[in-house]
């Protein structure tokens, strides 16, 4: 695709880490990105880096500080918060944490599926966790593991409404060197990223209402 055929994507949180790697890999198959991130002017510097385009998102924000998604042809729920507190504690900051990782992509999903189904064409890949797997024990401390759940659920839930030509998938990208993994991860952003490209490009036949790492299907 060239030109005004370009699918359009979004990447919320695209400006650092996985989700750099997820828009740099998009950008290289051809599609138009726009990262999504809070601090626009501070991130506008990677956007010309990598060929991106840039839009004001705070996933904690009320609802108008998210971007309109109805023209974007992939979505990728990225962005993401961890604090390590006990979930019953204030600490736990749990209203923020829910925020960011189940309501903010919920409200994008709802903005951006219409417009898909209209086009027939739509991808949806919400970065998700192992810790937020009940048959991996939901070990993802404080509110993180059971906002993940929250968003493995939505994950299926959609899917089930969405149109005809949308995927609606979520993925583990393992333990990543991040800020939020810490420099003794195993994997690279680019390794962390390879599952949500293949998700984010899947072909008609692809999975849709799955949750995925390696591209293998990954227990709820």
């Amino acid at each position: 695709m060239t030109g005004t055929d370009k699918r359009r994507a979004l990447v919320t949180g695209g400006n650092r880490g996985i989700g750099r790697a997820i828009a740099e890999g998009l950008i290289e198959a051809g599609l138009d990105v726009t990262i999504g991130v809070r601090d626009v002017t501070g991130s506008r510097a990677v956007a010309d880096e990598i060929g991106a385009g840039v839009v004001a998102c705070d996933l904690a924000g009320p609802d108008d500080a998210l971007p309109d998604a109805s023209a974007f042809d992939v979505l990728v729920n990225n962005a993401g918060v961890l604090f390590d507190a006990p979930i019953l504690s204030p600490e736990a900051r749990f209203d923020e944490v829910m925020a960011v990782m189940l309501r903010g992509p919920y409200l994008l999903i709802r903005r951006a599926v219409p417009g898909m189904t209209a086009r027939g064409y739509g991808r949806v890949v919400n970065l998700s966790s192992d810790w937020g797997s009940f048959s991996e024990g939901l070990d993802g401390p404080g509110a993180y593991g059971v906002a993940k759940a929250a968003l493995n659920a939505l994950t299926m839930a959609a899917s089930r409404e969405a149109g005809p030509g949308v995927k609606i998938n979520a993925m583990c990208p393992g333990w990543v060197r991040t800020r939020m993994g810490g420099a003794a991860a195993a994997r690279s952003p680019a390794e962390g990223a390879e599952t949500a490209l293949w998700l984010a490009t899947l072909p008609e036949d692809g999975p849709t209402g799955g949750f995925f790492r390696d591209r293998a299907p990954l227990g709820w």
